[in-house]
């Protein structure tokens, strides 16, 4: 009876099972989440490969690509076959793929919808473990020229400075503002706070000519807009 592999190692695979090799002759796009994670790690453990340990991984979060990205290095380590080194790869290779997502929102800085917002703002906030509210300051051509955080942790009106962010808009010459704040919990309903929130910062705006033309609750896969649901009035 053989000796059974100290580890299933990608270069012992057939070569019709090789990642790397898939990759090279049919094109990135035919590799699976888990056999693109697959090559990083580059072995897995004594009793599964390399991509039946990366599948096993990705089913413990649903196969959701933004929830593995939130996994910590001693989450990832806490899978057999995950040490130290790999699980920084793989926080490593996640995070420029989040900043990739970043880098292409910033690119966008014309809004024309209410989807454009979310363009611009989901890779900033979408997948935050806390709240955080910004405002997006607009010129006459709807194009973005500032994007500040007012708030992080929580949302309240007494965390609202109202004056700072006239200020703000005075100083970059807004003609326009947009509010944006993240819900963790997925939940797409605007609060109370949200709501008086919108009003105060819209009346605020009004003395100055400044015009408040949406607010939106993000999510990681999906938004709300208040002016697309008729509550900007």
């Amino acid at each position: 009876m053989s000796e059974k592999p100290n580890s299933f190692s990608i270069k012992n695979w057939s070569q019709d099972d090789q990642p790397r090799e898939k990759l090279r002759d049919k094109g990135k796009t035919t590799l699976s989440d888990a056999e693109l994670i697959a090559i990083l790690i580059g072995s897995g453990n004594r009793e599964e490969s390399a991509v039946a340990l990366c599948k096993r991984i990705f089913a413990s979060v649903n196969n959701n690509l933004n929830a593995l990205g939130k996994l910590s290095i001693a989450q990832l380590m806490e899978f057999k076959g995950i040490g130290e080194a790999k699980a920084i790869t793989i926080t490593a290779a996640l995070e420029l793929g989040r900043r990739r997502r970043l880098e292409d929102a910033l690119r966008l800085d014309k809004i024309n919808s209410s989807k454009s917002v979310f363009d611009v703002m989901q890779p900033i906030i979408g997948d935050l473990p806390h709240e955080e509210f910004w405002i997006l300051y607009l010129n006459n051509s709807n194009k973005v020229i500032k994007k500040n955080q007012l708030s992080k942790g929580g949302i309240t009106g007494t965390l609202v400075d109202v004056r700072l962010v006239l200020k703000n808009a005075l100083e970059v010459g807004a003609v326009a503002l947009i509010l944006c704040h993240n819900h963790p919990s997925g939940t797409l309903k605007p609060s109370r706070a949200d709501i008086d929130i919108t009003q105060k910062l819209k009346l605020a705006a009004q003395s100055l000519d400044i015009s408040v033309l949406d607010h939106l609750i993000i999510t990681e896969n999906a938004y709300y807009s208040f002016a697309d649901e008729n509550q900007m009035s």
